[in-house]
C-alpha cells in the first residue's frame, strides 16, 4: 500500500527474507522498522507474533537502536487474535503474555515510535501506549473495546491510557467503548502527529532521524530516568548527570558547539 512507501535511502535495510513469519523486520545502522504482518487477521497479534517480537527486543537489548514499529497493508494491529484469546483461562492471564511484551518494549534502551494506520485496537492500541512516540495517518481508529468481549485491556491502557490522556478520556475509551479517530487521538495528545497514509512511514523515519542526531548514550539515559519513579528524582538526575559529563561524546559535541558560535 502507499503507506508503506518509503524512500530507498530513508533507512539502509538489511532485511532477511523469511526470518519471521508474522513481521518484517528492516535493519538500519541506528534503526529497526518492524512491520506487523498477518494481514489475513488484519495483524491480529497472536502468540507467534509475541514470541517473534522478544526476539526483537533482545536483539535491541544487545545492540540499542530506534525501533520503529508500523502495521502492513494499511492496519496496525486489529487487536489481540480472538481464536486464541477465546481459549485464554485463568493460568493464561496470571501470566501476562501480552503485558509482559510490552512492558519489554516501554523498557528498550533508545526510543520506539508507533506509526499508526488504520485500525489500532485492543492489544494493538496496549502495544502502540507502549511506545514513546505515536504518529498516526488520518485513517486510525484507536480503541480498547475489551470490556465488549467480556474481559478488560490488561496489557497497559488501564494505567497508561490515563497517563497520556487523563483519567476521563481514559473511562471514556475504556469504559464506554469510544473509538478516536485522527483528530480525537491528536487532540488529547494520544499521538503527536498525523499525516497521510502514504506520507506515515516517511514521517516515521523523519522522527527518528531526529532522534538519531541526538548522543546515543543521553539519549538512553535520559528515557531510563524519565521513566524513574517520582520518589528518585532528584538524585537519578544528578548521578545520570554524572556518568554523562565524563563522557567523551559531551565534550566532543560542547566544543564543536563552542567552535560553531565563533564562527
Amino acid at each position: 500500500m502507499a503507506g508503506d512507501a518509503v524512500p530507498a535511502d530513508a533507512v539502509p535495510a538489511d532485511s532477511v527474507p523469511g526470518e519471521f513469519s508474522t513481521l518484517l523486520v528492516d535493519r538500519g545502522p541506528d534503526r529497526l522498522h518492524v512491520r506487523l504482518n498477518r494481514p489475513e487477521v488484519r495483524n491480529a497479534i497472536d502468540q507467534a507474533m509475541i514470541d517473534e517480537l522478544h526476539l526483537v527486543c533482545a536483539e535491541l537489548e544487545r545492540e540499542p537502536r530506534i525501533l520503529i514499529i508500523s502495521g502492513a497493508g494499511g492496519i496496525f494491529a486489529s487487536g489481540a487474535d480472538i481464536a486464541q484469546l477465546r481459549e485464554r483461562r485463568a493460568a493464561d492471564a496470571l501470566q501476562g503474555i501480552n503485558s509482559g511484551l510490552f512492558g519489554r518494549i516501554a523498557r528498550l534502551p533508545m526510543p520506539v515510535i508507533a506509526a499508526l494506520d488504520g485500525w489500532a485496537l485492543g492489544g494493538g492500541a496496549e502495544l502502540a501506549y507502549a511506545a514513546d512516540f505515536r504518529i498516526a495517518s488520518t485513517t486510525v481508529r484507536l480503541g480498547n473495546p475489551e470490556t465488549a468481549l467480556g474481559i478488560i485491556p490488561a496489557a497497559g491502557a488501564l494505567w497508561r491510557l490515563a497517563e497520556l490522556v487523563g483519567e476521563p478520556v481514559a473511562k471514556e475509551i475504556i469504559l464506554a467503548g469510544r473509538i478516536l479517530n485522527a483528530d480525537e487521538a491528536l487532540a488529547v495528545h494520544l499521538v503527536t502527529e498525523v499525516h497521510e497514509p502514504g506520507a506515515l512511514l516517511a514521517a516515521a523515519h523523519a522522527l527518528a532521524d531526529r532522534i538519531a542526531k541526538q548522543d546515543p548514550l543521553a539519549t538512553r539515559i535520559a528515557k531510563q530516568v524519565f521513566h524513574a519513579p517520582a520518589d528518585a528524582h532528584p538524585q537519578a538526575d544528578n548521578e545520570a548527570q554524572a556518568v554523562l559529563f565524563e563522557s567523551e561524546a559531551k565534550f566532543a559535541r560542547m566544543t564543536a558547539f563552542l567552535e560553531r558560535k565563533k564562527r
